[in-house]
């Protein structure tokens, strides 16, 4: 099915000078809503992460999968909302997002057992593309002049919602039953869908074409293969068969699956597209800083609520550990129009390696300000302007890159790279704690050794950012020629 616009809205204008968009700042404060909404899930089980295998009644490494079987449904159904997006409407794959969402979260509010946990958190994962899919509906419904701002803003909430839910959650959880936590979560996702229902528009840039089911198998069994054995390798055995084995599928299923992209007509994710330069190390750079913006949601914690005894735990609880974190979210949000500014001026590029830069310096000060917790609060907010810099720069590279019509799989795509960052940040950081540890009483705890080099591959981690984001273009590559006419014929966000 070929692409459907709608008329130019400023075709009768005076001029031909196009009006402002009504209800704009309405348009980009739901998406933004809905893509901190969903961001939630990231940190909503945390506070209960202790306590799960005594509620739910099963034994501590079952419990993980509570945590795993979001990180596994939002990997596979984030290129696929994508390119259904493109396909056949993108307010439409965001309304069946949020849906998700809302079901899990009652799914996790009814259960007392692990598998309707479990299940639960797999539906909330499912709502993984609503980010990429709200950054896609703004590049179709915004004017110019307010798309770098709004973009940046939306893809910072994907850190602005995991660094204020984890306080929020926190609260809820010391104070009343832990299965509130999964009705607030229903009730927020229930008020995001009425409001994308009421006031974002459909664009009309569509596709159409087959969808790619072939596709779509052969990346999700990839994906799982890969993230199932990173996030359990450590429980199964980094060396063990199953870790191994899984892996090797994982490889196979990759090649498989590339063969079958660069040779169908349709396919899930144009990898020739992908391959161009601009897409390429934007996307290997969100993974990077995927590793480093999950490395510290990792280590402040731990160090937190470490005991005072071990001479670097600050004994503080996981409520302080929150309000610790939730001014990186602040921060993050606070960069967005920062970003867009840089982006405008110096081009993306400069934007991302400014990120770099900002994110290796927070590392590099967490080296040796871990004593107090206003020195962490310190850090988590540098750390969290370098990704918020970083986060908003990143969506402008890609859509400068790839043509309009397939602007959701791309912004898609970029998430995911991101989440798979955040994968191997957890094994890694994992690894490293294991082997470097003391004993405190009968508990085997991490080091502060064991910390500093976790806090070092963060900083390595940003350095390789940075090293990709100068091979980048100097200013954004110039656009396939779908964009410019799809920016052309791209309806104003009215309701």
């Amino acid at each position: 099915m070929p692409e459907n616009p709608t008329p130019p809205a400023d075709a009768g204008a005076p001029g031909g000078t196009a009006p402002r968009p009504p209800r704009t700042n309405l348009v980009v404060g739901v998406l933004a809503l809905a893509g901190i909404v969903v961001s939630l899930m990231q940190t909503l089980v945390i506070p209960l992460i202790p306590e799960l295998p005594e509620l739910l009644d099963a034994s501590p490494s079952d419990t993980t999968w509570a945590v795993t079987a979001t990180l596994l449904a939002g990997a596979v159904v984030t290129p696929v909302t994508g390119r259904l997006g493109d396909m056949y409407g993108k307010r439409r794959m965001l309304l069946i997002s949020l849906v998700m969402l809302v079901a899990g979260s009652a799914v996790g509010g009814l259960s007392d057992s692990l598998a309707p946990m479990v299940a639960g958190r797999a539906l909330q994962g499912l709502a993984a593309g609503v980010v990429p899919l709200g950054i896609s509906i703004m590049r179709d419904e915004l004017p110019a002049e307010r798309l770098g701002a709004a973009t940046a803003l939306m893809s910072a909430s994907l850190g602005v919602g995991g660094a204020l839910g984890l306080p929020a959650a926190a609260f809820l959880a010391e104070r009343a039953d832990w299965h509130v936590l999964f009705w607030t979560a229903a009730g927020l996702g229930a008020v995001a869908t009425a409001l994308v229902a009421m006031c974002v528009p459909e664009s009309a840039v569509r596709t159409g074409g087959r969808f790619d089911v072939v596709g779509a198998v052969g990346l999700s069994t990839a994906l799982v293969c890969l993230l199932l054995a990173i996030s359990k390798g450590a429980d199964w055995g980094w060396t063990s068969g199953l870790t191994g084995g899984l892996f090797a599928v994982s490889a196979l299923a990759l090649v498989v699956w590339g063969r079958w992209e660069l040779r169908t007509e349709r396919p899930l994710v144009d990898l020739r597209t992908t391959a161009r330069r601009q897409v390429l190390l934007t996307n290997a750079a969100s993974a990077v800083f995927g590793f480093s913006m999950f490395a510290m949601s990792l280590l402040l914690p731990q160090l937190l609520q470490l005991p005072k005894a071990t001479g670097y735990g600050l004994g503080r609880s996981m409520m302080t550990v929150g309000l610790v974190m939730a001014p990186s979210g602040l921060v993050m949000m606070a960069m967005a129009p920062l970003s867009a500014r840089i982006s405008k001026t110096a081009g993306p590029k400069v934007t991302l390696m400014l990120g770099a830069t900002v994110v290796t310096v927070g590392y590099g000060l967490n080296i040796v300000l871990m004593s107090a917790v206003w020195q962490l609060v310190l850090v988590s907010s540098v750390i969290g302007a370098g990704i918020g810099l970083a986060y908003g720069a990143m969506p402008a590279l890609v859509m400068a890159a790839v043509p309009v019509s397939e602007t959701a799989a791309a912004n898609s795509l970029n998430t995911l790279m991101r989440s798979i960052g955040t994968s191997i940040s957890s094994a890694v950081a994992g690894v490293a704690l294991a082997q470097l540890t003391i004993t405190y009483g009968s508990v085997t705890l991490p080091s502060q050794d064991g910390f500093r080099v976790v806090m070092a591959i963060g900083a390595g981690a940003a350095l390789i950012a940075l090293v990709l984001a100068a091979f980048l273009p100097g200013r954004p590559a110039p656009a396939a020629p779908e964009q410019a006419q799809g920016r052309a014929e791209r309806r104003p966000a009215a309701v």
